[in-house]
C-alpha cells in the first residue's frame, strides 16, 4: 500500500490572513473616525462630514476637526504605522520577541540631539525634528557598525549588545546635560513625554516621505527576513545575501522609528507589544506580518490617544503614558513565558 501525501492547506491559511489583514484596515479606519469624533468636545458623525466634506468656516466643529482633530489623527496615523512595522522587523532581524526599534539606540539618540538642539537656542518642533531625526541616525550607524565588526556583518546578539551599550552611553550624556540646565530639562519634558498633541500639519508632511520610504524597504525586506529567521547560514545556503538583508532592514527601521520619534518624541512599548499581537493573526510570515503589524500599530495608536483624552477630560494623558500603562504589564508577561522565545 502506498501512502499518500496531502498537498499543504494553503488556501484556508491564505484567506485566514488576509481576514485578519481586511480586520485591520476596518479597525484603522473606525479608530481615525473616533479621534476626530471624541475628545473634550464629542462630535456627531454629521458634523465630522460637514467639517471635512464642506467646512463652514463660522462652525465650531470645523475648527476642532480641521485644525485640531484632523492634522493630529493623520499624524497618529503615519506614526502608528511606522513603530508597528519597525517593531516587526527588530524582532524579526535581532530574532528577540522582547526587540522593539529603540534596540538601535533610535530613542537615545534622538533624545541627545534635543538636547543639544535646545543648548544651541532651537526652539519649535519643527526645529527639534531635524535634529531628532539626526541623531537616530548617527546612533543607528554607530551601533549597526559595531556590531558588523570585522567578520562580514552584524548578528542579533552583536546588534543587541551594541545597541544596549550605545543607548546608556547617549543616555548618560543626556541627563548629565540636563541635571546642569533647568532651562533645558523643562523644554526637553514636552518632547520626551510622547505625544501627539501640539503636532501641526507640517509635522505629518515633515515626517510622511521618511516614514512612506520605510514601508516600502520594511515590505521589501520581508522575503530576506523569512530566510534569516532560519539562521544565517541556512540563509546563505538558500542563496540570501545575509548582510544586504540586514543593512536595508535596518535602514528601514532607522527611517520608520526615527521619523517616529523626531515627530512625537519616545513612544515605548507600541513597536514590542504589536508584532506579537499581530503574529497571533497571520503566523510567522513577514511578508503578512509586517502589514499586519503596522496597520494594528495604526489602530492601536489612535486607540490610545482617544483614551488619553477621555479619561482626564477636559484635559489630556499623553500617548506615551497611556502606551506603557498597558505596555508594562504585557512586557512582564512577556518576559515570564518563555515559550514567546520558541515561536520567533
Amino acid at each position: 500500500m502506498v501512502a499518500t501525501v496531502r498537498p499543504a492547506r494553503r488556501a484556508p491559511v491564505t484567506r485566514n490572513r488576509m481576514g485578519a489583514l481586511i480586520a485591520l484596515v476596518v479597525a484603522v479606519f473606525l479608530a481615525f473616525v473616533l479621534s476626530l469624533a471624541l475628545g473634550a468636545q464629542t462630535l456627531s458623525p454629521a458634523e465630522i462630514w460637514h467639517a471635512v466634506i464642506a467646512p463652514d468656516p463660522g462652525s465650531p466643529a470645523t475648527a476642532i476637526v480641521r485644525d485640531l482633530r484632523l492634522p493630529r489623527t493623520v499624524l497618529g496615523l503615519l506614526i502608528g504605522l511606522a513603530l508597528g512595522a519597525a517593531g516587526a522587523l527588530m524582532q524579526g532581524h535581532t530574532r528577540n520577541p522582547l526587540a522593539d526599534p529603540g534596540l538601535l539606540g533610535i530613542s537615545a539618540g534622538a533624545s541627545f540631539a534635543v538636547v543639544i538642539a535646545i543648548q544651541f537656542g532651537v526652539t519649535g518642533l519643527t526645529g527639534y525634528i531635524w535634529f531628532a531625526f539626526a541623531g537616530a541616525l548617527l546612533a543607528s550607524l554607530a551601533v549597526f557598525s559595531i556590531a558588523a565588526g570585522r567578520r562580514g556583518g552584524p548578528t542579533p546578539v552583536t546588534l543587541a549588545l551594541a545597541g544596549m551599550a550605545i543607548s546608556a552611553l547617549l543616555s548618560s550624556f543626556t541627563q548629565s546635560m540636563l541635571i546642569s540646565d533647568d532651562a533645558s530639562l523643562n523644554v526637553f519634558r514636552f518632547w520626551v513625554v510622547g505625544s501627539l498633541s501640539g503636532r501641526g500639519t507640517e509635522v505629518a508632511v515633515e515626517v510622511a516621505p521618511f516614514i512612506a520610504a520605510g514601508l516600502i524597504l520594511a515590505l521589501a525586506n520581508a522575503p530576506a527576513l523569512n530566510a534569516l529567521g532560519l539562521g544565517d547560514d541556512v540563509a546563505r545556503a538558500l542563496g540570501q545575501r545575509v548582510l544586504a538583508a540586514r543593512t536595508v532592514g535596518v535602514t528601514a527601521v532607522v527611517l520608520l522609528a526615527g521619523a517616529a520619534t523626531a515627530a512625537c518624541g519616545p513612544i515605548a512599548f507600541l513597536g514590542l507589544i504589536v508584532p506579537h499581537a499581530a503574529r497571533a493573526l497571520t503566523g510567522p510570515d513577514h511578508r503578512w506580518l509586517i502589514p499586519c503589524s503596522a496597520l494594528a500599530g495604526a489602530a492601536t495608536l489612535l486607540v490610545a490617544d482617544v483614551i488619553g483624552r477621555l479619561v482626564v477630560r477636559p484635559a489630556e494623558l499623553q500617548t506615551g503614558i497611556v502606551l506603557a500603562a498597558v505596555g508594562a504589564p504585557f512586557f512582564i508577561l512577556l518576559v515570564r513565558r518563555r515559550a514567546g522565545v520558541v515561536k520567533l
